[in-house]
């Protein structure tokens, strides 16, 4: 019996230890993820921070990270669709569902709505020229000496993103889009950007003798690509138990433009 016993123990641990690797293996590959998702978009040296320069303020478009009550959590863990809409995982904390010590042998569903349930990001990618925005020019063709020129707003310009074509529900859609993308880029993202004018930058561009100097502005912005599941979702009531059923499942494709604040791309060509 003794060595039976021996046998289960080292059995055990043969098992253990490999799933316990494998896990570890997991976690470091979705680490590594991360880590290259934020190293890939490194901001490019013609790329300017203007936070300190910008003559307009931008408002952070913080969004409400809402966390799930206990029994919130326990009936988005148990639906069989995912569910991550933080106005869904709100109006869900907000309710109070208390089946009656007597409901023994009650059924009930209750119809709550059809909800965006969840975006999934299947492509992230940043066009540092998104939206032109400034234009400063400076003629040197007659002139004998080199001269300087630097970056100066003409005229305040703001910079609006959106979602790339109709959907239901399109202002949850929008808060998912803008949470996913602030996971992968850390840099100021918004539905908005604005560019006061006669913001300036100290950063000098040479322009020859016999030459014409022009210095473009740009404002990036991110392009967000996935797709978004839909669902009617419905409270059910069995007797003391209660749960939350998704019916008729449907995903739609969605993309959006969220605009990068306070960076602007810079591009200087001479004549």
């Amino acid at each position: 019996m003794k060595k039976w016993k021996y046998l289960v123990v080292a059995l055990a641990f043969v098992l253990l230890f490999p799933m316990t690797g494998m896990a570890e293996e997991k976690e470091k590959e979705k680490d590594k993820e991360k880590d290259e998702e934020k190293t890939e978009f490194e901001v490019p040296s013609h790329v300017l921070n203007i936070s300190k320069e910008n003559t307009y303020p931008n408002s952070t478009e913080d969004q409400e990270v809402v966390e799930p009550s206990d029994l919130t959590k326990e009936l988005v863990d148990g639906a069989d669709v995912k569910i991550t809409n933080p106005d869904l995982i709100k109006m869900l904390n907000e309710t109070s569902i208390n089946p009656s010590p007597l409901a023994f042998g009650y059924r009930g569903m209750v119809y709550i709505g059809r909800w965006p349930l969840n975006y999934k990001s299947k492509d992230t990618n940043i066009n540092w020229e998104y939206q032109k925005i400034n234009t400063n020019e400076l003629n040197n063709i007659g002139g004998d000496s080199e001269k300087k020129m630097r970056y100066n707003q003409q005229k305040k310009k703001e910079i609006k993103g959106a979602l790339t074509n109709k959907i239901a529900n399109p202002d949850d859609i929008k808060k998912m889009m803008l949470l996913r993308a602030k996971e992968k880029i850390e840099l100021p993202l918004a539905y908005s950007a604005v560019v006061g004018k006669n913001t300036k930058k100290e950063n000098t561009y040479n322009v020859p003798p016999k030459e014409f100097g022009k210095l473009q502005a740009f404002a990036p912005a991110v392009n967000e690509k996935g797709q978004v599941t839909f669902g009617e979702v419905y409270f059910q009531l069995k007797g003391h138990d209660k749960s939350i059923v998704v019916k008729n499942v449907t995903k739609q494709g969605i993309g959006a433009w969220i605009p990068i604040q306070d960076h602007i791309s810079f591009s200087f060509k001479l004549q």
